[in-house]
């Protein structure tokens, strides 16, 4: 609901009576952008024997696909500020679409990396102009909080939704399928979007921020490509130093010039709100460990447990249903009655508390008994995460704002899976190699001392990751302290511009 002029409230029939077929439309387009980051994940060894990939160079095409969706998230965001969000949305579905069916039918590696990066940019325009349409869409508090419960039950859950359909289409179709499957699904979304979706005018007149995009998009840029470098470089490697090194001196300028900049591309008002600012970090902290986790679990119960495609796939449902129980039946429903962060601590703390759960497998565990309840807590606790941080970050937000508002909170989710996947795997690799050196006292034992190894790291990689998810509880009960919003007073209400 909005208010009309003299403060009264408008009738319901000034909404659209169609925003949440809308709302299936932004849906769709986000499961499909979230998914990708994982489904080719399981399909990768196939796809490297086909196309004759090299050990080395095979990651790349998971690296080109999060490089660029995270380095242009800024730049994407903004865009669709400057030409309109529907306008947006349309052109990243057309071109998500292109770059799939491209990296689908790749003769070579070379064709696949630089599909994989086209899908990337063409994600980073897409998914803030989707989280902004939703913004801008749904402005009632009990109506946005349903709206948000699915937004970010589809933000958690897509990732290991992408592992089950990576690992069918894979053992039962094709490994280019898993990229092809994008097709119809963004042609459904296009004609619901053209059909459905509306916008509200963006910046009129307003310039794009050319500095201001060379230098956050590089600082960016460099920060998600050394730490993806890390994982087979190390942390010493002199690249992966003068990635990081010049990433910091990069958003040091980002940040000094948007105070200055006419036309920013991420205003300064924006990060400087305690609450959103918390929102950010929080969101950040808790996908470190949760793209972790489904790093190490793929790894086990495939290499490990000896689990096919599907079966792993499989595995990761509860996790997916938890989070979509916990967004949508429990912090959408409380959302406007409790503030934010009595819904973000405890679900911090559930997931790390399932995080120390796993610290307990062995290569001999049993998943019903030892690996499920496990899930199931993680899964809750994201998703009693991840709907008040959606919610709660793009609240308040000038309408020319969303757009790199909601950029920014999807920029903390593809940073913080770069950094989670580089750092936890790190340390899972080094303190595998130490264990099994120390143990390796007997060679007719290589075999069960290198999988207790293997193990053991993933294990202490984990406690790791449990010990960011309690530093994420610490940041949101700190730093988030919006109160709940009253039923029918609009959550679009500008925040005031700062005076020059």
């Amino acid at each position: 609901m909005r208010l009309t002029r003299t403060g009264e409230e408008a009738a319901p029939a000034d909404a659209d009576p169609r925003r949440w077929w809308g709302l299936v439309v932004i849906a769709l387009a986000q499961l499909m952008v979230v998914l990708d980051a994982t489904i080719v994940n399981i399909a990768l060894p196939s796809a490297q024997r086909e196309l004759g990939m090299s050990d080395g160079n095979r990651q790349w095409v998971i690296t080109a696909y999060t490089l660029a969706f995270g380095g242009l998230l800024l730049l994407g965001g903004r865009i669709a500020d400057l030409a309109g969000r529907k306008r947006t949305f349309v052109i990243g579905l057309v071109g998500f679409a292109a770059a799939s069916a491209l990296g689908g039918a790749a003769t070579g590696p070379a064709m696949l990396f630089g599909a994989r990066a086209l899908q990337g940019a063409f994600a980073a325009v897409l998914a803030p102009s989707a989280l902004s349409l939703l913004t801008t869409t749904f402005t009632d508090p009990k109506e946005r909080g349903k709206a948000f419960g699915i937004y970010g039950a589809l933000a958690g859950s897509g990732a290991a939704i992408g592992f089950l359909v990576g690992g069918i289409l894979t053992e039962y179709l094709d490994w280019r399928w898993c990229l092809y499957v994008n097709v119809p699904i963004a042609a459904i979304a296009l004609l619901g979007a053209l059909a459905l979706l509306h916008d509200r005018p963006g910046h009129r007149g307003a310039r794009l921020d050319v500095p201001g995009v060379l230098l956050g998009c590089g600082g960016l840029v460099a920060l998600v490509y050394g730490f993806a470098e890390a994982e087979s470089r190390g942390w010493s490697d002199a690249l992966v130093l003068g990635c990081l090194a010049g990433s910091v001196v990069l958003l040091t300028a980002f940040v000094r010039w948007q105070s200055r900049a006419r036309s920013p591309l991420l205003p300064l008002h924006i990060i400087r709100d305690r609450n959103r600012a918390g929102c950010f970090l929080t969101m950040l902290l808790a996908v470190i460990g949760l793209f972790g986790l489904f790093l190490f679990m793929t790894y086990y119960l495939q290499v490990i447990l000896g689990y096919s495609p599907v079966r792993t796939g499989l595995a990761f449902l509860p996790l997916t249903a938890a989070i979509i129980t916990g967004s949508t039946q429990i912090s959408a429903r409380l959302l406007h009655h409790v503030p934010p962060r009595m819904l973000l601590v405890p679900g911090m703390l559930l997931a790390s508390g399932g995080m120390m759960l796993l610290t307990r497998m062995t290569v001999h565990s049993s998943y019903a008994s030892e690996i499920l309840p496990a899930l199931l807590l993680i899964g809750l606790g994201m998703g009693l995460t991840f709907m008040p941080v959606f919610a709660t970050a793009t609240a308040g937000v000038a309408p020319h704002d969303s757009g790199v508002t909601s950029a920014t909170v999807n920029t903390s989710q593809q940073v913080g899976g770069s950094i989670g996947t580089a750092l936890l795997n790190t340390v899972a690799t080094t303190t595998s190699a130490s264990w099994i050196t120390a143990h390796l006292t007997d060679p007719a034992q290589r075999e069960l001392i290198t999988r207790e190894g293997i193990v053991h790291g993933y294990t202490v990689a984990i406690w790791l990751a449990a010990g960011i998810m309690l530093l994420a509880a610490l940041v949101a009960g700190l730093m988030v302290t919006a109160r709940a919003p009253k039923h029918g007073t609009p959550s679009d209400r500008p925040v005031p511009e700062p005076v020059a």
